[in-house]
């Protein structure tokens, strides 16, 4: 049997915590076969820096940016048309994306009818990508799959088990959205439809033993995108979110601040066996001058 080894990259609060950054750097070493991500779709934006480009992402992999195949899989929706402007959108920054890319056969995809369907939607606050119908769908057993979905026929479509046990291989797992959004153990019903934690992971195709190092993000401060009230009252917030340019990669929304939840970070380690911990946008919080505003409380 072939060995399997694979590192998980996720989000241990509520999304927007540097993953991107973090997927990226990761890649640089030239450690992995592959990059994959497990869940979501279009609803997800991941910011990199690569030299002097700023590169938005929202349902490609990472690993196209640093010559590394990627695969989409088998619990990720995926809308057609969305897809092919990403690609062209990579391909136009110079990166071989189609080339790289892989679609495992068992994703399913976002139509028209989902998209129409969540325009109206304000309850939850979505981004309107008709991410919630199609996993609707996709749950109800009347979904469309990727492997007859005639417009993607000339992408690379594999079947994601076969393809990472061909030899011994190394695979690093973008995670999206963030732990608290999870369907499962976010704050229902403000979560998104697919899984969010390391389980998405051995969903996609390894065993739980195969999963080495879980690397944990967080930023210094929680933030939110979505229906519910989440930022406390004071400008001090606004200001937050003016120093850290919160402001969804996805939508543009503005995002909500708020403290960092520490018993809800912890948790978040805790169930996602986070073996590396990494905090984010600590510099935002000196420019606040939170640690000058603690320090004369005392």
């Amino acid at each position: 049997m072939k060995k399997i080894s694979a590192d998980v990259v996720l989000c241990c609060s509520l999304g927007d915590t540097g993953k991107g950054k973090i997927t990226s750097h990761l890649l640089k070493n030239g450690k992995y076969d592959y990059c994959a991500r497990y869940g979501a779709g279009a609803n997800a934006g991941h910011t990199f820096y690569i030299g002097d480009k700023k590169i938005v992402t929202h349902s490609v992999p990472a690993g196209v940016l640093h010559g590394v195949r990627s695969v989409i899989g088998p619990g990720c929706v995926i809308n057609p048309s969305g897809l092919k402007k990403e690609i062209a959108y990579l391909e136009d920054l110079g990166f071989p994306a189609k080339d790289l890319l892989m679609l495992d056969r068992r994703a399913h995809i976002v139509t028209e009818s989902h998209l129409a369907e969540e325009v109206a939607e304000s309850k939850v606050g979505t981004t309107k990508r008709g991410i919630g119908p199609a996993y609707r769908d996709k749950v109800a057993r009347i979904g469309i799959r990727v492997e007859n979905c005639a417009e993607l026929s000339d992408f690379n479509i594999v079947d994601i088990a076969d393809e990472f046990y061909k030899q011994d291989t190394n695979i690093l797992f973008e995670g999206a959205q963030g732990h608290f959004l999870d369907i499962d153990w976010g704050d229902y019903p403000y979560v998104t439809s697919s899984t969010c934690t390391v389980a998405g992971a051995v969903n996609c195709g390894v065993p739980p033993q195969a999963i080495k190092n879980v690397f944990g993000c967080a930023k210094a401060y929680d933030t939110y995108v979505g229906a519910k009230q989440f930022q406390p009252e004071g400008e001090i917030f606004n200001k937050l979110r003016e120093l850290g340019a919160e402001f969804g990669a996805t939508t543009g929304r503005p995002r909500q601040c708020n403290w960092l939840n520490l018993d809800s970070l912890i948790t978040a380690t805790k169930l996602n066996g986070v073996t590396e911990l990494i905090i984010n946008k600590t510099d935002i919080m000196e420019q606040l001058g939170i640690w000058n505003l603690y320090h004369n409380k005392e």
